[in-house]
């Protein structure tokens, strides 16, 4: 297993970079041994196979950084130091933290619909070691390529991808006439500069998907992080409704793939547009 899997650009000319990084879907032995799920119920936390909606990022000119190992093993969209004191031996509670209460810290107790991974703790090495071989080199790379692109196009746009489950939003009570295909998450203006939201909502507008921001994801620790805008670093997380592609009782591809799969291959291909260089570029990086 490693942290990561990386598609570079055949011809860097984007500001843009894609991550997916809840989009693994193959299982450590050893976590196997650990849980007391099945292989199906454990995949329900992934982002599962959005990874192949970024097959066109390489040829457009953008690079892609994927997670090497599956959420439910090591979440990469949560900040390393939020461990779960009711399933890591020897680590204490401090203050309130939703996300571990939840069972959703970086190493997470639980999975879709609460179901508990293991049957009891494991130990705060068996954490310490995931942390040091997956999270923190993925982290290092996704900064590096942030900085890159800073240095090289004068701005990065971080294009953060995942999936939500069909239910989430029709649960939301502020989406209760029409369901959005498309969430975007810029932590309401923190994490990206407003234009640049707007523009990739654009993309998915004009492909005909319904697109609402912030609601009821925002955006969470890799926005949070690598959304820097008075540096011109601008990171949006990008949720799509897992009922448009994928069977998620089975967590398979439905009879929709394909077809939403070439219609992705088009949006991915405007996304990368989007981080060319023009005088509107300049202008946004001066404000």
């Amino acid at each position: 297993m490693h942290a990561y899997d990386f598609i570079p650009a055949q011809s860097p000319s984007s500001a843009v970079v894609f991550a997916s990084p809840h989009s693994a879907r193959v299982y450590p032995p050893d976590f196997m041994a650990m849980t007391v799920l099945e292989p199906t119920v454990l995949r329900s936390s992934e982002d599962a196979y959005v990874d192949c909606f970024l097959r066109e990022a390489s040829a457009a000119g953008a690079p892609v950084l994927l997670g090497g190992v599956p959420r439910a093993y090591v979440d990469y969209n949560r900040d390393a130091t939020e461990l779960d004191p009711a399933l890591i031996a020897g680590v204490s509670v401090h203050g309130l933290n939703p996300r571990i209460s939840s069972g959703l810290g970086v190493i997470p107790r639980v999975v879709a619909g609460g179901r508990a991974i293991y049957r009891g703790k494991i130990t705060r090495a068996e954490a310490e070691r995931r942390l040091r071989d997956y999270w923190h080199p993925y982290h290092a790379r996704l900064e590096s390529l942030m900085a890159a692109h800073c240095e090289r196009f004068g701005r990065a746009i971080l294009l953060d991808m995942h999936s939500m489950p069909r239910d989430a939003v029709s649960m939301n009570r502020q989406h209760t006439s029409l369901r959005p295909d498309i969430v975007l998450g810029d932590r309401f203006g923190a994490a990206a500069h407003a234009s640049v939201t707007e523009a990739v909502a654009e993309v998915f507008t004009a492909a005909g998907l319904r697109v609402a921001r912030n609601s009821p994801f925002a955006g969470a620790y890799i926005t949070q992080r690598h959304g820097t805008p008075s540096r011109n670093r601008h990171a949006i997380q990008i949720e799509i409704d897992r009922g448009l592609y994928l069977d998620e009782r089975r967590v398979a591809p439905s009879r929709d793939f394909a077809e939403f799969r070439t219609l992705m291959d088009r949006i991915v291909t405007d996304l990368v547009d989007l981080g060319r260089d023009s005088a509107q570029d300049h202008a946004l990086a001066a404000e």
